[in-house]
């Protein structure tokens, strides 16, 4: 089995020599680089081919989010997961719309930042329905009816199938269980979750489901 390669990026060299002992001892985890700032990742990412990047959300120069939303633009970008101290900040939020694939906090028990890590290198979002409401109504953005007005409009674009994949996403279904409750195979899930991707201009999962609660998809 392939490595999954790893980029560390954090200003504290105390956290990315703890985030490097941990991943460390993971059999099928490489670190392939680390990175103080967000202004070193466009250059660490072209050197060593990342398949996810654990990212810092405040740094210095280029913080997390400008970083993440930069690496998320390119062509064949690494996922991302970001490193945070609270839970429910805007910050997070901000870091999720910019392209993140889900979020950890830095007190994370060691074997839960591999999984996650694991986990979104599968292809799989970090984050739950539970979580994605917590941060939604804790940080609900500065002009809540434009944003959902936008939202809307949007997902006009959707049919109805593709809409009811896109409200399931946003409920924190995988695919199987999404084939299940729409009565179509994986393989169509899969399929129509990538032409939402491609048709909303999203690049993941958790897009998907922001833009749905976003819309008021999920309500009711």
């Amino acid at each position: 089995m392939t490595a999954i390669r790893l980029l560390l990026v954090d200003d504290d060299p105390l956290v990315r020599a703890g985030l490097s002992l941990m991943m460390g001892g993971a059999d099928d985890i490489e670190i392939v680089g680390e990175a103080s700032d967000g202004s070193e990742v466009p250059e660490l990412v072209d050197r060593t081919r990342p398949d996810v990047v654990l990212m810092d959300i405040r740094m210095p120069s280029i913080d997390g989010i400008t970083a993440t939303a930069r690496l998320r633009a390119r062509k064949d970008a690494p996922e991302v997961v970001v490193l945070t101290t609270f839970h429910a900040d805007e910050q997070v939020l901000r870091a999720l719309r910019a392209g993140a694939a889900g979020f950890v906090l830095k007190d994370t028990p060691p074997a839960q930042i591999v999984d996650a890590v694991r986990r979104v290198a599968a292809g799989d979002p970090v984050l739950s329905p539970t979580v994605t409401r917590q941060l939604m109504s804790h940080a609900a953005g500065a002009e809540p009816d434009t944003r959902q007005v936008t939202a809307r409009t949007r997902t006009d674009a959707l049919n109805p199938r593709e809409r009811d994949v896109a409200v399931a996403v946003g409920r924190g279904l995988a695919n199987a269980e999404i084939a299940a409750e729409l009565y179509m195979s994986v393989a169509t899930v899969k399929a129509h979750v990538s032409r939402i991707l491609t048709k909303l201009d999203l690049n993941n999962r958790v897009q998907i489901a922001l833009l749905a609660h976003d819309a008021g998809l999920l309500d009711g």
